[in-house]
Protein backbone atom coordinates (compact mmCIF):
# COMPACT_ATOMS: atom_id res chain seq x y z
CA UNK A 1 0.00 0.00 0.00
CA UNK A 2 1.33 3.39 -0.97
CA UNK A 3 2.19 6.25 1.36
CA UNK A 4 0.72 9.72 1.48
CA UNK A 5 2.27 12.32 -0.79
CA UNK A 6 3.95 15.38 0.70
CA UNK A 7 1.08 17.60 -0.47
CA UNK A 8 -1.40 15.32 1.26
CA UNK A 9 0.58 15.33 4.51
CA UNK A 10 0.87 19.10 4.42
CA UNK A 11 -2.86 19.47 3.83
CA UNK A 12 -3.62 17.26 6.80
CA UNK A 13 -2.04 19.93 9.03
CA UNK A 14 0.22 17.93 11.33
CA UNK A 15 2.71 19.69 13.61
CA UNK A 16 5.52 19.32 11.06
CA UNK A 17 3.65 21.47 8.52
CA UNK A 18 1.92 23.83 10.94
CA UNK A 19 3.40 27.20 11.77
CA UNK A 20 4.01 27.59 15.54
CA UNK A 21 1.47 30.30 16.24
CA UNK A 22 2.38 30.42 19.96
CA UNK A 23 5.72 31.98 18.95
CA UNK A 24 4.20 34.65 16.73
CA UNK A 25 4.10 38.15 18.16
CA UNK A 26 0.99 39.54 16.48
CA UNK A 27 -1.05 39.29 13.29
CA UNK A 28 -0.09 42.93 12.52
CA UNK A 29 -3.13 44.88 11.37
CA UNK A 30 -3.41 48.57 10.69
CA UNK A 31 -4.81 50.48 13.71
CA UNK A 32 -8.60 50.45 13.92
CA UNK A 33 -8.80 54.16 14.75
CA UNK A 34 -9.49 56.44 11.74
CA UNK A 35 -7.22 59.28 12.91
CA UNK A 36 -4.64 59.79 15.60
CA UNK A 37 -0.95 59.60 16.47
CA UNK A 38 1.33 56.85 17.71
CA UNK A 39 4.89 56.72 19.02
CA UNK A 40 7.41 54.00 18.16
CA UNK A 41 8.62 52.51 21.44
CA UNK A 42 10.86 49.71 20.13
CA UNK A 43 11.90 47.70 17.08
CA UNK A 44 11.84 43.92 17.60
CA UNK A 45 12.43 40.73 15.66
CA UNK A 46 9.37 38.52 15.15
CA UNK A 47 9.68 34.74 14.56
CA UNK A 48 8.02 33.62 11.38
CA UNK A 49 8.34 37.03 9.72
CA UNK A 50 10.94 38.28 7.29
CA UNK A 51 10.82 41.86 8.57
CA UNK A 52 11.16 43.48 12.01
CA UNK A 53 8.16 44.86 13.87
CA UNK A 54 7.69 48.30 15.37
CA UNK A 55 6.16 48.40 18.85
CA UNK A 56 3.94 51.49 18.91
CA UNK A 57 1.96 53.21 21.65
CA UNK A 58 -1.52 54.48 20.73
CA UNK A 59 -3.17 56.39 23.57
CA UNK A 60 -1.57 54.10 26.16
CA UNK A 61 -2.32 50.91 24.22
CA UNK A 62 0.48 48.78 22.75
CA UNK A 63 0.20 47.71 19.12
CA UNK A 64 2.52 46.23 16.48
CA UNK A 65 3.17 47.42 12.94
CA UNK A 66 5.55 46.42 10.16
CA UNK A 67 8.77 48.41 10.50
CA UNK A 68 9.47 50.75 7.60
CA UNK A 69 12.88 51.82 6.35
CA UNK A 70 13.86 55.17 7.85
CA UNK A 71 11.77 54.89 11.01
CA UNK A 72 13.37 54.97 14.45
CA UNK A 73 12.53 54.63 18.13
CA UNK A 74 10.76 57.73 19.45
CA UNK A 75 9.34 58.72 16.09
CA UNK A 76 5.73 59.90 15.89
CA UNK A 77 3.46 58.18 13.35
CA UNK A 78 0.41 59.97 11.97
CA UNK A 79 -2.69 57.87 11.31
CA UNK A 80 -5.30 59.07 8.84
CA UNK A 81 -3.62 62.35 7.88
CA UNK A 82 -2.27 63.56 4.54
CA UNK A 83 1.38 63.98 5.58
CA UNK A 84 3.59 61.81 3.37
CA UNK A 85 6.38 60.43 5.53
CA UNK A 86 7.85 56.98 6.17
CA UNK A 87 5.71 55.00 8.59
CA UNK A 88 2.58 57.16 8.37
CA UNK A 89 -0.77 55.50 7.63
CA UNK A 90 -3.37 57.04 5.35
CA UNK A 91 -6.13 56.21 2.88
CA UNK A 92 -5.09 55.70 -0.73
CA UNK A 93 -7.18 58.67 -1.85
CA UNK A 94 -4.80 61.03 0.03
CA UNK A 95 -1.54 59.41 -1.13
CA UNK A 96 -0.01 61.08 -4.24
CA UNK A 97 0.99 59.20 -7.37
CA UNK A 98 4.48 57.71 -7.27
CA UNK A 99 4.48 57.13 -3.51
CA UNK A 100 5.79 53.81 -2.23
CA UNK A 101 3.32 52.05 0.09
CA UNK A 102 3.00 48.74 1.93
CA UNK A 103 0.48 46.73 3.97
CA UNK A 104 -2.43 47.68 1.69
CA UNK A 105 -5.99 46.83 2.64
CA UNK A 106 -7.98 44.67 0.23
CA UNK A 107 -11.22 46.14 1.57
CA UNK A 108 -11.61 49.20 3.79
CA UNK A 109 -11.07 48.25 7.42
CA UNK A 110 -9.62 44.74 7.01
CA UNK A 111 -6.25 45.78 8.49
CA UNK A 112 -3.97 45.16 5.49
CA UNK A 113 -3.50 42.16 3.22
CA UNK A 114 -0.99 42.99 0.49
CA UNK A 115 2.77 43.79 0.42
CA UNK A 116 3.89 42.64 3.88
CA UNK A 117 7.31 41.01 3.30
CA UNK A 118 10.72 42.51 4.00
CA UNK A 119 12.07 44.90 1.42
CA UNK A 120 8.84 45.03 -0.60
CA UNK A 121 6.71 48.00 -1.61
CA UNK A 122 4.02 48.97 -4.09
CA UNK A 123 3.62 52.19 -6.07
CA UNK A 124 0.51 54.34 -6.38
CA UNK A 125 -0.02 54.87 -10.12
CA UNK A 126 -3.25 56.86 -10.43
CA UNK A 127 -6.24 58.03 -8.38
CA UNK A 128 -9.90 58.38 -9.28
CA UNK A 129 -12.99 56.26 -8.65
CA UNK A 130 -10.47 53.47 -8.14
CA UNK A 131 -6.84 53.82 -7.05
CA UNK A 132 -4.44 51.93 -9.32
CA UNK A 133 -1.41 50.46 -7.53
CA UNK A 134 1.52 48.65 -9.12
CA UNK A 135 2.30 45.61 -7.00
CA UNK A 136 5.85 44.25 -6.43
CA UNK A 137 5.20 41.64 -9.14
CA UNK A 138 4.55 44.39 -11.69
CA UNK A 139 0.81 43.72 -11.87
CA UNK A 140 -1.37 46.83 -11.63
CA UNK A 141 -4.23 46.26 -9.18
CA UNK A 142 -7.16 48.53 -8.37
CA UNK A 143 -8.26 49.38 -4.84
CA UNK A 144 -11.02 51.39 -3.23
CA UNK A 145 -9.95 54.97 -2.40
CA UNK A 146 -11.02 54.28 1.20
CA UNK A 147 -8.48 51.46 1.62
CA UNK A 148 -5.57 52.38 3.87
CA UNK A 149 -1.87 51.70 3.49
CA UNK A 150 1.39 52.46 5.25
CA UNK A 151 3.88 54.72 3.50
CA UNK A 152 7.40 53.56 2.73
CA UNK A 153 9.41 50.40 2.04
CA UNK A 154 9.27 47.57 4.57
CA UNK A 155 12.54 47.15 6.46
CA UNK A 156 14.75 44.06 6.33
CA UNK A 157 15.27 44.00 2.58
CA UNK A 158 18.88 42.78 2.82
CA UNK A 159 18.06 39.59 4.70
CA UNK A 160 19.08 37.42 1.73
CA UNK A 161 22.61 38.86 1.56
CA UNK A 162 23.75 36.96 4.65
CA UNK A 163 23.89 33.19 4.05
CA UNK A 164 22.34 30.75 6.50
CA UNK A 165 25.71 28.90 6.50
CA UNK A 166 24.42 25.55 7.72
CA UNK A 167 21.50 23.23 7.08
CA UNK A 168 20.28 23.16 10.68
CA UNK A 169 19.66 26.90 10.74
CA UNK A 170 17.78 26.65 7.46
CA UNK A 171 15.53 23.94 8.90
CA UNK A 172 14.69 26.02 11.98
CA UNK A 173 14.13 29.16 9.91
CA UNK A 174 11.69 27.48 7.54
CA UNK A 175 9.94 25.64 10.35
CA UNK A 176 8.74 28.94 11.80
CA UNK A 177 7.15 29.64 8.41
CA UNK A 178 5.66 26.11 8.14
CA UNK A 179 7.76 25.44 5.03
CA UNK A 180 9.58 22.20 4.26
CA UNK A 181 13.39 22.69 4.20
CA UNK A 182 13.85 20.45 1.17
CA UNK A 183 11.85 18.97 -1.69
CA UNK A 184 12.44 15.61 -3.37
CA UNK A 185 11.45 14.93 -6.97
CA UNK A 186 8.77 12.32 -7.46
CA UNK A 187 10.85 10.44 -10.05
CA UNK A 188 13.60 10.03 -7.43
CA UNK A 189 11.27 8.23 -5.00
CA UNK A 190 10.19 4.63 -4.74
CA UNK A 191 6.86 3.51 -6.21
CA UNK A 192 5.42 3.22 -2.70
CA UNK A 193 6.09 6.91 -2.04
CA UNK A 194 4.98 8.60 -5.26
CA UNK A 195 3.14 7.78 -8.50
CA UNK A 196 6.20 8.87 -10.47
CA UNK A 197 8.61 6.69 -8.48
CA UNK A 198 10.38 3.52 -9.52
CA UNK A 199 12.22 2.45 -12.64
CA UNK A 200 15.90 2.27 -13.41
CA UNK A 201 16.07 5.88 -14.47
CA UNK A 202 14.35 9.18 -13.76
CA UNK A 203 11.31 8.83 -15.99
CA UNK A 204 7.65 9.15 -15.12
CA UNK A 205 6.76 6.06 -17.12
CA UNK A 206 3.35 7.28 -18.21
CA UNK A 207 1.20 10.37 -18.67
CA UNK A 208 2.03 12.98 -16.03
CA UNK A 209 -0.78 15.38 -16.87
CA UNK A 210 -3.62 15.55 -14.36
CA UNK A 211 -7.10 17.01 -14.81
CA UNK A 212 -7.81 20.36 -13.19
CA UNK A 213 -10.68 18.97 -11.14
CA UNK A 214 -8.41 16.43 -9.40
CA UNK A 215 -7.92 16.70 -5.66
CA UNK A 216 -4.82 18.33 -4.23
CA UNK A 217 -3.11 15.03 -3.48
CA UNK A 218 -3.59 13.76 -7.03
CA UNK A 219 -2.14 16.79 -8.79
CA UNK A 220 1.34 15.41 -9.38
CA UNK A 221 2.98 16.45 -12.63
CA UNK A 222 1.51 18.99 -14.99
CA UNK A 223 -1.92 20.51 -15.41
CA UNK A 224 -3.49 20.66 -18.90
CA UNK A 225 -3.34 24.01 -20.69
CA UNK A 226 -6.37 26.22 -20.52
CA UNK A 227 -8.79 26.00 -23.42
CA UNK A 228 -8.25 28.69 -26.02
CA UNK A 229 -11.27 30.93 -26.41
CA UNK A 230 -11.79 32.63 -29.74
CA UNK A 231 -12.46 36.34 -29.40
Amino acid sequence: MGKRLITQRRGRGTSLYRSPSHRHVDDVRLPAIPEGTAIIKDLIQAPGRTCPLAVIDINGRTDYQLAVEGTKVGQTILIGGDVIAAGNISVLAKIPEGTLVNNIEARPGDGGKFVKTAGSSATVVSRGEKVMVQMPSGVIKEFSPDCRAAIGVIAGGGRGDKPLAKAGKNVLTLRSRSTAPFKTKGVAMNPVDHPHGGGSHAHVGGPNCQKRTASTGQKVGFLPPKKKVKK
